[in-house]
């Protein structure tokens, strides 16, 4: 009897591993599904589950192509298929023991949009504060040329391979409820570049930078805690925990085909700004790491002026570091809102500049178009000569303007390193300043406070970051 077991013991096996495969169908994460966008003329990445050592078939409408992929020993497959010029709606079918086709695909550019409330803040706005004209641009807002997909609040302190989330189509219905920057940004690229857009918004309000990196990511950063991922989160504000955010928001779109990607946060770090340059490339890196596709584009805004009131550190030190931050790797860019802060709200209504600004930065540094102007004044140079300084800009190329106003965010100091309010006036080369209650000029600054509504543009109508001559430490 124990030899007759014998017998039978590796065809029951084998039995038990073909009926476990004939059930194990071909399944996809949710990023793959009707309506979305593929990124255009380049090989994207396709993957899923399927029975264990199974063959999955992809095949493609746009160029009859099949391709093929083997699942491994845990189910898991990948491959890459040809994209070509933007164009569709295409199908995508994937087959094994069953089908799945993928219907009303679009080819196009596809940006990730990430960041805290800023970015996740919707069209519709939050509870009594409101987002400019939004009422008229979803109204208006009907365009098969631009999907989205906003991936909910999740957390995990492993990375996980698959989250919540559907594409959708532009529709006032849709628009209403996905982040007003994002929406913005994809809107000018649609009517510019005149091709479909993809959006893929992963951001949760009110967080730090630090969740948003991977584990991996971190380790450059010696002061950054990384938690014993085998101790459950504990306590308020889970959600501030290094990694997490990365392992179940950003890990599961990873080789997804992107151009880019925009991000909007700082808010939350504002106390560490001289850590905060650091990790911001440090984000950005890490995800060029991790989808291995190249110094992809990446481009984030500035915080905006806000009151946050007597304690803290003042957060234009934070807005000096991402100033600082925009030049310290290749392929980025900051959009400044200097002209866009509420003192009392910190979510600021003008999300149509904020997105049309990234825009800008992608249509020219990315897309290479051609008359447009991306960057606004940035500090280059200051002469004193007693009480009077001559300040000149970078990114003026046709000069500055006040709109019309009496320059007032100006301010200078002596050696005592007091500052006094200074008067200030456009010349063709660019500022001169001027302050009876300072004897010597040592130091100059522009609207460098909590909250000031800053008064100064190149001639294109983009404002200047706020900035000082000075290191001081206050």
């Amino acid at each position: 009897m124990k030899k007759l077991f014998r017998l039978f013991t590796p065809a029951l096996i084998t039995l038990i591993a073909i009926s476990f495969n004939l059930g194990a169908q071909v399944k996809l994460p949710a990023i793959f599904a009707d309506n979305m966008v593929l990124q255009q003329q380049t090989d994207a990445a396709i993957w899923g589950k399927a029975g264990v050592n199974s063959n999955v078939r992809v095949s493609t409408s746009w160029n009859g192509k099949s391709y093929s992929a083997r699942a491994d020993k845990d189910g898991n497959w990948k491959t890459k298929v040809s994209t070509p010029s933007a164009g569709g709606p295409y199908t995508v079918t994937i087959s094994e023991s069953n089908t799945i086709v993928i219907k009303n695909v679009l080819i196009g550019e596809v940006w990730v949009c990430s960041g805290q409330s800023n970015m996740e803040m919707t069209m519709k706005g939050y509870r009594n504060q409101p987002v400019n004209g939004a009422n008229e641009y979803i109204a208006t807002s009907s365009n098969n040329q631009i999907r989205c997909i906003t991936i909910p609040r999740t957390m995990s302190q492993t990375p996980l391979d698959n989250l919540k989330g559907e594409w959708k189509t532009c529709e006032p219905e849709n628009v209403v409820d996905f982040s007003a920057t994002g929406y913005f940004f994809g809107l000018m690229l649609n009517k510019v570049l005149k091709v479909p857009v993809g959006l893929i918004c992963t951001s949760w309000g009110g967080t730090r930078i630090e969740p948003w990196i991977s584990e991996a990511g971190l380790k450059r950063f010696d002061w950054v805690k990384v938690p014993d991922k085998t101790q459950p989160l504990t306590g308020m504000n889970t959600q501030q925990t290094p990694t997490v955010l990365f392992n179940a928001m950003i890990n599961p779109i990873v080789g997804y085909g992107i151009k880019g990607a925009i991000w909007y946060q700082g808010e939350a770090n504002r106390n560490e700004p001289a850590q905060y340059q650091q990790l911001l490339p440090g984000l950005v890196e890490n995800w060029r790491s991790v989808w291995n596709v190249g110094d992809f584009s990446f481009y984030y805004v500035q915080i905006a002026p806000y009151d946050y009131g007597p304690t803290g550190l003042n957060s234009a030190f934070l807005r000096e570091a991402q100033l600082k931050a925009s030049t310290l790797i290749p392929n980025i860019g900051m959009a400044c809102v200097m002209d866009t802060g509420e003192k009392d709200i910190i979510h600021p209504s003008n999300k149509k500049a904020t997105g049309d600004r990234l825009a800008y930065q992608a249509l020219v540094k990315t897309y290479g178009k051609k008359g447009i102007v991306c960057d606004g004044p940035v500090f280059k140079e200051m002469k004193v000569e007693g009480s009077i300084a001559r300040l000149t800009f970078d990114n003026a190329p046709n000069g500055l303007i006040d709109l019309g106003r009496e320059l007032s965010c100006f301010e200078a100091a002596g050696a005592n390193k007091r500052f006094y309010p200074a008067k200030a006036f456009v010349t063709n080369a660019g500022i001169t300043l001027f302050c009876p209650s300072v004897g010597e000029i040592v130091a100059v600054r522009y609207a460098f406070k909590d909250f000031i509504v800053g008064d100064l543009f190149n001639n294109e109508g983009l404002p200047a970051s706020s900035f000082r001559t000075d290191a001081w430490d206050n």
